[in-house]
């Protein structure tokens, strides 16, 4: 049936009013109208499209009490990646952070810093078309989060339609959901009266609350969402500067932090941290420090960024939260890579939000610096407020029966001979994948989220596997059936067949993905992604030099040493070759069937010599962003030559060899012709 003219203007009318008074609640705390007003007109619209089901509007009002629960969360891939920030412990790393930025700019003035409070909840990333909300995802690992766009329109913070006007056509908005502690405590006093189980902090509510498959639920739940920047921006223009764009948000309804300042100077910078810090128990939402960016984009962009987050921001973190409790006795784990770690059992104590029973040692060097014995006395503190460690011995409190903490003779899994290299301060077990509990690490490394993704492959199946002899390495997960998984720990029929599935589904991965579940000593997300980046195949990769691996940006030479270091092992080259045989793969880099504009992919460059009017870093990244593998060293492979002033021995070979060499306004025209 369709309406009416009067009632699509009626419909029209509900929507700009119910939006208003919306933002006026839930954004600028300054409620018109009372909530029994406010019910009416909700009702009002709830009645007319209940009687036009052909009126319905992804983003109506209507749309905030949730929706159809989900069976699961679909995968998103950020088309701009959110990057982690650098973390600033204490002045010393702040004033560092400022002097680096300084000396690459090549100034002596002093940089503005955009300041605001690093609330400690989820972050999130919201794409806006035409001014209407389309897609709302987590952050994720910083390339690929979870569509929770249903749970997000529940929200009342978020704008579902932007305000006013001049927004782009595309606009990514980039912020953090929380739960505020005056909601956190109400929530969890009702759930003690109800009899269920209460949240530990604000940070936890707000992300269980998010991950709800029913969005029905997150819509009882108390959340806010904060807007503290943008990501992808396309048919429209921004400010030039950070702080301006976050008042350009507020123009168009996002709630921003009031909190937040402009300040000339780094000496600016530690008194707006130590203001905030004395005040940061009295804010009524939870945060863990203060993010500094530097408030020119133009300056952004020419500070540009590291592997693994921007060079023009960093987060100076609180101090951790201490609590006192006592050493109960200290065991030792086996890691993946043999390492053998202390880890001290704690009498149970809350700190930093989270009760604490665990702490690392990290190697004997800091138990002798601690001068820690079992029945210590401790301070415990949670760095970066999330991992536990202990900071320092009371030894006032030292009891007459304390005892000295023995490393092991050999290892306490496999009892394989251990090992402590000069330049290490760890100690290693021998056993490699003798060893039970490397085995089960390094198969539960492979199968994690961020590597493989193998669904409800947990710790405690692994160690069954691993225990029963059904499978030895990460290979053997590919030739694993329903009835070898039957006879498991609380594994039926359904689980089984699920299993199965879903170790099928994690054969088709990325290269970066796959490089990373290799569990390569330090190689983790950051570099993996960058040795995808730079090597087209497996076997390219496990045929590199050291000279092209110290070249990747994120890799020096110790890094570079694991990696040569792991290919040049058999036995990992044949499980790479079981893997592969058992039909794990990725998308080929070399097909033209890519959608990314790589003019110069399969193509290898070398740069030589001095660069004037861009930096060597800045050729790299350029050569790198059209497809092109940059390189340290010349060889028959190599397929172009950059020789600038003072080229030497590379130029020499090169020309040698017969190849292709251009000098620096060769590249830059180049450049020009090929970019976008």
């Amino acid at each position: 049936m369709a309406a009416p003219e009067s009632v699509l203007q009626e419909l029209h009318e509900l929507k700009k009013t119910l939006r208003y008074h919306i933002h006026l609640y839930h954004v600028l705390d300054a409620p018109e109208i009372s909530d029994v007003q406010y019910d009416k007109l909700f009702q009002q619209l709830l009645d007319i499209e209940k009687t036009y089901p052909d009126l319905f509007d992804a983003n109506s009002p209507s749309q905030r009490v949730g929706g159809t629960p989900l069976d699961s969360f679909a995968q998103i891939t950020h088309a701009m990646p959110m990057l982690s920030l650098e973390n600033a412990f204490g002045e010393d790393d702040l004033l560092a952070f400022d002097k680096r930025n300084r000396d690459r700019l090549a100034i002596s003035e002093e940089l503005e810093f955009a300041c605001e409070p690093k609330y400690d909840g989820i972050a999130v990333s919201l794409r806006y078309e035409g001014g209407s909300l389309v897609q709302a995802a987590t952050r994720g690992d910083g390339r690929t989060g979870e569509d929770i766009t249903q749970n997000v329109r529940t929200i009342g913070s978020v704008p579902l339609v932007l305000k006013g006007e001049g927004f782009p056509g595309v606009l990514e908005v980039r912020g953090e959901i929380y739960m505020p502690k005056k909601g956190f405590e109400a929530y969890n006093a009702q759930a003690l009266i109800n009899g269920d189980k209460p949240f530990v902090n604000p940070r936890n509510a707000a992300a269980g609350s998010l991950r709800q498959l029913d969005s029905a639920v997150t819509a009882k739940r108390p959340l806010q969402m904060c807007a503290y920047s943008v990501g992808v921006v396309e048919n429209g223009n921004l400010p030039e500067t950070h702080s301006e764009v976050l008042i350009a948000l507020a123009q168009w309804g996002f709630r921003l932090s009031d909190e937040r300042g402009v300040v000339k100077g780094v000496k600016a910078c530690i008194q707006f941290f130590d203001n905030l810090a004395e005040k940061r128990h009295r804010l009524p939402f939870d945060i863990d420090g203060v993010v500094f960016k530097v408030n020119d984009f133009a300056l952004q962009k020419r500070l540009g960024f590291v592997a693994r987050a921007p060079r023009w921001a960093i987060a100076h973190k609180f101090p951790a939260q201490e609590e006192i409790t006592i050493v109960k006795d200290v065991e030792f784990q086996v890691g993946r890579t043999g390492a053998i770690t202390p880890v001290a059992r704690l009498e149970p104590v809350f700190v930093g939000g989270v009760t604490v029973s665990n702490a690392t040692l990290h190697n004997s060097e800091e138990i002798e610096r601690l001068g820690l014995c079992i029945g210590d006395s401790v301070s415990i503190r949670r760095a970066g407020d999330v991992i536990p460690q202990v900071v320092s011995v009371i030894f006032s409190k030292r009891p007459s029966d304390s005892q000295g903490i023995v490393f092991p003779d050999a290892c306490p899994v496999c009892d394989s001979e251990l090992i402590q290299l000069e330049d290490e301060a760890v100690i290693r077990c021998t056993g490699g994948l003798i060893c039970a509990a490397q085995q089960k690490e390094a198969i539960k490394h492979f199968a994690s989220r961020q590597a493989m993704d193998i669904d409800g492959l947990g710790d405690k199946i692994v160690e069954q596997l691993v225990d029963e002899r059904l499978i030895a390495n990460v290979a053997d997960l590919y030739q694993v059936n329903v009835d070898q998984l039957l006879p498991l720990e609380r594994m039926g029929q359904k689980s089984a067949e699920n299993l199965v599935n879903a170790i099928e589904t994690s054969k088709s991965t990325t290269f970066a993905r796959f490089i990373y579940a290799l569990g390569i000593r330090e190689v983790g997300q950051a570099t993996a992604a960058n040795l995808a980046k730079y090597f087209h195949t497996i076997n390219d990769l496990a045929e590199t030099n050291v000279n092209t691996l110290e070249d990747i940006p994120d890799i020096g030479p110790i890094v570079a040493k694991h990696i040569l270091d792991f290919f040049a092992g058999d036995a990992n080259l044949n499980l790479i070759g079981g893997l592969l045989s058992s039909g794990v793969h990725w998308p080929d880099k070399t097909s033209s069937s890519s959608g990314n504009h790589e003019p110069l992919l399969g193509k290898t460059y070398v740069l030589t010599g001095g660069l004037e009017s861009l930096s060597r870093g800045e050729a790299k990244d350029r050569l790198q962003q059209l497809g092109a593998k940059v390189s340290g060293s010349v060889s028959s492979k190599t397929s172009c030559v950059v020789a600038g002033p003072g080229a030497g021995s590379k130029l020499t070979k090169a020309q040698e060899l017969g190849l292709s060499v251009i000098n620096e306004d060769g590249l830059v025209a180049l450049l020009k012709e090929l970019e976008p």
